[in-house]
């Protein structure tokens, strides 16, 4: 492995605090200067995509990702999603999945679904008061991602967590995010929403520092801006992002999500993919 000084640079301020964390520094280094695969929350097209799954993959491939992210199935088999996925040479870079479907006897059938389907990133879309609204359930929460985590580590698979504006606010002085992670293992995926976070009045920079190695992948989604702005034509200052990823993150898969249109859903996701290579991504 070649790693040039100016990475080396890079990443040494961040060596220690990974070595704290307990991850290994060397993921993270391995990660340096690689290009990082973009893929798509197919929640971005979710009326297209209801009604015509294999046409709107086919689009998908056409503007250049490399893989999607599912936020639900309508009603198709792991083994047909699979098929128009190698058709399209598509991957599988994470899958939306609730908490219930982690659970009990209900973990080993969306484990295999998962696996047909080549994916190793189960995510947790969002979370009720249940498991965030306090700080013991936070807590319980953690160690429950953690055994989770643990579980499907030996198919090659991850368990994690997908932020929301709400993760942001503060119980008992520290957000819920930050105590959510600060309690889990390191394992567990912490799948950081740009836009979710800036929405909560967070700083998606400070919480990629803080929790280097955690963010195998992360959602690219613009904030401010006019509405239904494309990633890159908001306030969100991308390079500072981008730049934490590629050195201390870990970060395997960039998942763009547009959840507002100022065109059709699939000119706009390819707005967003021409502006992720202008900024050389």
């Amino acid at each position: 492995m070649n790693i040039s000084r100016r990475n080396v640079l890079k990443l040494a301020s961040g060596t220690a605090a990974l070595w704290a964390t307990g991850l290994n520094p060397l993921r993270a280094v391995e990660g340096a200067g690689k290009k990082i695969p973009i893929g798509l929350q197919l929640y971005s097209v979710r009326d297209v995509f209801a009604k015509d799954v294999p046409g709107t993959l086919a689009a998908i491939a056409k503007t250049g990702y490399q893989g999607v992210e599912f936020a639900g199935y309508f009603g198709n088999t792991a083994e047909a999603l699979r098929q128009i996925l190698d058709d399209c040479k598509l991957k599988c870079c994470g899958t939306h999945t609730a908490i219930e479907t982690l659970l009990g006897d209900r973990l080993k059938p969306t484990v295999e679904f998962n696996k047909t389907l080549g994916n190793s990133f189960l995510i947790v879309p969002s979370l009720s008061g249940k498991y965030m609204g306090s700080a013991a359930a936070i807590e319980n929460t953690a160690k429950l991602l953690t055994e989770l985590a643990a579980k499907v580590k030996p198919e090659g698979m991850h368990v994690g967590y997908h932020g929301h504006a709400p993760d942001f606010r503060k119980i008992d002085g520290q957000t819920a995010w930050d105590r959510l992670f600060s309690a889990a293992g390191p394992d567990v995926v912490m799948q950081l929403d740009v836009g979710n976070c800036l929405d909560g009045g967070g700083d998606p920079v400070a919480e990629l520092k803080r929790f280097p190695g955690r963010s195998l992948s992360i959602h690219i989604k613009e904030h401010g801006g006019k509405r239904g702005a494309p990633i890159g034509e908001g306030t969100v200052k991308w390079d500072e992002i981008f730049q934490v990823c590629e050195t201390t993150g870990g970060t395997q898969w960039y998942i763009l999500e547009q959840e507002a249109y100022d065109a059709s859903p699939l000119d706009s996701v390819k707005q967003c993919i021409d502006n992720m290579r202008k900024m050389g991504k």
